[in-house]
């Protein structure tokens, strides 16, 4: 080619830049707020270089339910129902979390039996949870049978509660103070059975996916996150002991008698959707260690601690007793007025550290309460989660972090 040549080239190239600087083209997705693919009703705008994530924005407010307000207006007892509907895959934790709160309000001393009933109620919730979680994470990954088998297990749960409460998702289980009665025969028959029985199902599950090829390739590296980034962001629960770090409620801050129990708080590495998938595997196996423990060393004595102006009493009292009628009055129609003060109480919830914060103007109603629902904390490091991974990871990445729409949207 002549200079000449040389020349006309170069200068065809100056009179069309955009063949060399042409803008990447991108587009949108709207990845909810249906349930189907964000299991909730939420929102994230995606955009995106194919299928490759490059950016994210997170929308809620779809289904925002004012409980706090509506608690404020609410006699304390009554707001038990509102608990139930934050994460309603664990809510007897939400219930007890709210009623210790309260307990820590107007001092109440609990019975010992008590505080190991709580115990194995709320970690047989958790166990719960867990399983909801950790199958749906296998379907996710097309991995169907685990899901199928496992859940029958947590009808099994829900049919424990059901005999203690009349009820299964929403429980309401439980009073101020404790429990109304002690749990009938055949539940305490049933919890023992499920204790025995389940570890067999649970290790089946286990050796479906836990070492398998194909769904460790799919979770491990998918939506990382770091220990550190993790703490910046306030995780807490299985989010956060999968980045690392060691922190659970229910030994930092021992409450209904846990500082009675050993178990073991499992922590992984790398903070991605395989040590989140496997940290609930160990907690579930702690859980029953737990449970076992309670039952083996049960103390006896009462099941309430002794507040008459919150628990109802016995109906054989309230129809032959003057006292135990006006008691039962005052409570059902909310006219027990609670001491002022100003607490925090949290628990170890399914999703990390559920905190209630009451302040009482010594009203018969909460002058302000506000819920730490952890889910709605930790949601906020889902678009750097899922930026520069692909769509399907995006959905494995919202499946591990357990993202209840009820608790993140309360």
């Amino acid at each position: 080619m002549s200079k000449k040549e040389k020349k006309n080239t170069a200068s065809s190239a100056d009179t069309h830049p955009a063949a060399d600087t042409k803008e990447k083209e991108y587009s949108t997705l709207n990845l909810g707020p249906t349930h189907p693919a964000t299991h909730g009703i939420f929102q994230n705008v995606l955009k995106m270089d194919g299928e490759i994530i490059h950016d994210a924005v997170s929308t809620i407010g779809y289904i925002h339910r004012a409980f706090e307000k509506l608690a404020e207006r609410r006699p304390y007892a009554q707001i038990t129902t509102l608990t139930d509907r934050m994460n309603y895959c664990s809510s007897p934790i939400n219930n007890m979390g709210w009623h210790m709160t309260v307990e820590k309000l107007i001092k109440a001393e609990l019975p010992k039996r008590a505080e190991y009933m709580r115990v194995i109620i709320m970690e047989l919730s958790r166990i719960a949870d867990h399983i909801i979680c950790n199958t749906i994470i296998g379907q996710d990954t097309g991995a169907t049978t685990g899901f199928l088998y496992l859940f029958q297990w947590r009808e099994k749960i829900y049919d424990i509660f059901e005999d203690i409460c009349g009820a299964r998702l929403t429980t309401n289980i439980g009073r101020i103070g404790g429990f109304d009665r002690d749990f009938p025969a055949k539940t305490w028959d049933k919890i023992r059975a499920f204790v025995k029985e389940y570890p067999k199902a649970f290790t089946e599950f286990s050796n479906l996916l836990e070492r398998n090829k194909i769904f460790m390739d799919r979770t491990i590296m998918c939506g990382p996150i770091s220990g550190e980034r993790a703490l910046e962001y306030s995780f807490t629960g299985p989010n956060l002991r999968a980045a690392g770090v060691d922190y659970d409620v229910r030994v930092m801050n021992p409450y209904s008698s846990y500082q009675d129990f050993d178990f073991i708080v499992p922590v992984g590495t790398q903070g991605d959707t395989y040590d989140r998938f496997m940290v609930r595997q160990e907690e579930m196996w702690q859980s029953l260690r737990i449970i076992e423990q309670a039952l083996k060393n049960m103390p006896d004595g009462a099941t309430h601690a002794n507040i008459p102006d919150f628990f109802l009493p016995p109906k054989e009292e309230v129809y032959n007793n003057m006292e135990a009628l006006i008691y039962h009055f005052k409570i059902v129609m909310g006219e027990t007025d609670v001491p002022k003060g100003e607490v925090y109480h949290c628990v170890e919830g399914g999703n990390g550290e559920l905190g209630f914060y009451l302040i009482s103007d010594g009203g018969r109603t909460p002058f302000r309460l506000h819920f730490r629902r952890p889910c709605f904390i930790y949601y906020q490091a889902y678009p750097e989660m899922i930026k520069g991974g692909m769509l399907s990871d995006a959905i494995l990445t919202m499946s591990s972090m357990n993202v209840i729409a009820g608790e993140l949207d309360a």
